[in-house]
């Protein structure tokens, strides 16, 4: 079955180190996704995510123009970031990893996700709801985001890990056509 992302349910967040000491944290308010969910077998589901770049919120007006410009994402050349999942495997319980291809500024590298699901229910509307909790970590310069200087003792002012984590709420399509 279908299901697609509620999104006034569902943040994307990352979080990256500015001159090696405190995490600076940003979101992204816009994005779509849907998911081909098997019940029965988790692993055989598969799931596409697309977020609108320009969208991108770190609560400092002048770093997120920074952030969408040629210097970083390039927002008006690569609109998108894409992630599409291609294996998945059960750990344990309702806790899976996720192999999937991950598009930033127009390149595409294989990533790995830790997703963590909800059980499945009937909200009271009706609709057929369940929920995940991603999390993973990333290097922007595998990506071509190389903007960023070293400066004291070679910290950089821009930390090339970045962490990632989103939580989504998923909606069955069917229900919603209901």
């Amino acid at each position: 079955m279908t299901w697609v992302i509620d999104t006034s349910h569902t943040t994307v967040e990352f979080a990256v180190r500015h001159l090696g000491l405190a995490n600076v944290k940003g979101t992204f308010h816009r994005l779509s996704g849907e998911a081909e969910v098997n019940e029965t077998d988790l692993t055989k589901s598969r799931g596409r995510v697309e977020i609108e770049v320009g969208s991108v919120d770190t609560r400092e007006e002048k770093r997120d123009a920074h952030l969408r410009s040629a210097d970083f994402f390039d927002a008006e050349n690569y609109p998108t970031i894409t992630f599409e999942s291609r294996t998945i495997r059960e750990r344990s319980g309702l806790r899976y990893e996720v192999d999937g291809d991950l598009t930033i500024h127009g390149v595409t590298r294989p990533v790995t996700v830790d997703v963590e699901l909800s059980e499945f229910i009937d909200d009271p509307w009706g609709n057929r709801r369940a929920a995940v909790s991603v999390s993973g970590e990333i290097n922007r310069k595998d990506f071509g985001l190389t903007y960023g200087t070293a400066v004291e003792a070679g910290r950089l002012v821009v930390g090339d890990k970045v962490k990632v984590q989103a939580e989504a709420e998923l909606v069955q399509v069917a229900a919603v056509a209901a």
